[in-house]
């Protein structure tokens, strides 16, 4: 693509997140969205607001796939669906944005790493962190050694948040293609709370390590030159979700990397917003603060002096969101430009496979109540 043509943009899963994709997106120059898809009539519906009038619409992705309208496709579907449908983008010739985390189990990240290598498609897993200034300064930062080495990382993603009511979201059946929703899920009667908050059910999503760690521990791993973890142990528990949610409502995360001499430790709650959502690389000759809106070192004593940068203009430290810097724009303007040039975008499928595999190790460990020890 020459700089000034303009991109098609299809939408598969336009759900809250995918819609959210759809807005930014729009707003960066030579884009086009022609295409949209949901299984759910009220979000196909949601999504065709936002679309410019004509885009086609349907419920079946592969009939967004055929479309020569359409050179490249966002994916914001529920986390089982990430990896089918970006092979089956990738296959199809169109590039892909695919929200995190990229894998919903471990064994599925060779198959999503081969199609991309095969097909030479551009995926960017949807890891905006990795397109932020401060974060990308911090990574400089740590490689010069300016807090020494690295041995404790803590992370931490708490909210006060009332996601708890069991109340069930008035969906009629009818509207939803159930069954294509569930694809490689086990059978089961059409539920709609598990429809609208699949999050935080484990045969869709994978709760808070997934949808939330995933995010800092991806930032961990490529500051810390990491793969992947060498075993984990993990305590939750359903202090105000249970018999609502399968997935904890907090949970503490302890991760090991033996060959990078460090632990990394995560903390995440939904009913207390303590120290937010934040990541500190603890070493011998200080401390390095990141959030998604600013970055902090802290030395040691006698150790150098205390430093900041703020690339926005919020001062809350530890916001889920900033206005500035917008990590989803940025990320989504690396991953067009690299649409046009055929480069590596700022989040390759290899370190989406390997944050989310570092996320289902934690989940491995809580589910069977052991010390998950990796397997290559």
């Amino acid at each position: 693509y020459a700089q000034n043509d303009t991109i098609s943009v299809g939408c598969i899963g336009s759900g809250g997140r995918g819609r959210r994709l759809m807005e930014v997106v729009a707003k960066l120059p030579n884009v086009k969205l022609t295409a949209v898809c949901d299984v759910d009539d009220a979000q196909l519906h949601a999504a065709r607001q936002i679309a410019p009038p004509g885009a086609f619409a349907t419920k079946r992705y592969k009939e967004l796939l055929d479309r020569d309208d359409v050179d490249a496709v966002l994916i914001g579907s529920p986390d089982h669906w990430h990896v089918p449908m970006t092979i089956d983008a990738c296959k199809a010739g169109k590039d892909v944005y695919v929200e995190k985390p990229l894998t919903h189990k471990l064994d599925e990240g060779r198959a999503v790493i081969d199609a991309q290598k095969e097909t030479g498609q551009v995926v960017q897993v949807g890891m905006q962190q990795r397109s932020m200034p401060q974060i990308l300064k911090a990574r400089e930062l740590l490689k010069a050694g300016r807090i020494g080495k690295v041995h404790k990382v803590h992370l931490t993603w708490n909210r006060n948040s009332t996601r708890f009511n069991p109340a069930k979201p008035n969906v009629d059946p009818k509207t939803v293609d159930w069954k294509a929703f569930l694809g490689n899920a086990p059978d089961q009667p059409f539920d709609s709370y598990r429809l609208r908050n699949w999050r935080w059910f484990w045969d869709f999503g994978g709760g808070i390590l997934t949808d939330l760690m995933v995010h800092h521990i991806d930032i961990v791993q490529w500051f810390m030159d990491a793969q992947h973890p060498n075993r984990s142990a993990s305590f939750g528990g359903q202090f105000q979700s249970a018999g609502v949610w399968q997935t904890p409502d907090t949970i503490h995360c302890l991760l090991d990397y033996p060959g990078q001499k460090f632990h990394s430790y995560f903390e995440g709650t939904f009913f207390n917003a303590r120290n937010r959502a934040m990541i500190e690389f603890m070493g011998t000759d200080g401390t390095l603060y990141v959030d998604r809106g600013r970055y902090e070192i802290h030395p040691e004593p006698d150790r150098g002096k205390y430093e900041e940068w703020v690339p926005g203009k919020d001062l809350r430290r530890g916001m889920d969101f900033y206005e500035e810097p917008n990590g989803e724009l940025l990320h989504l303007a690396n991953w067009l430009e690299c649409v046009r040039s055929r480069q590596e975008p700022n989040c390759p499928v290899s370190a989406g496979v390997a944050a989310a595999s570092a996320a289902h190790l934690g989940n491995i460990a809580f589910r069977e109540g052991i010390v998950a020890e990796w397997k290559d």
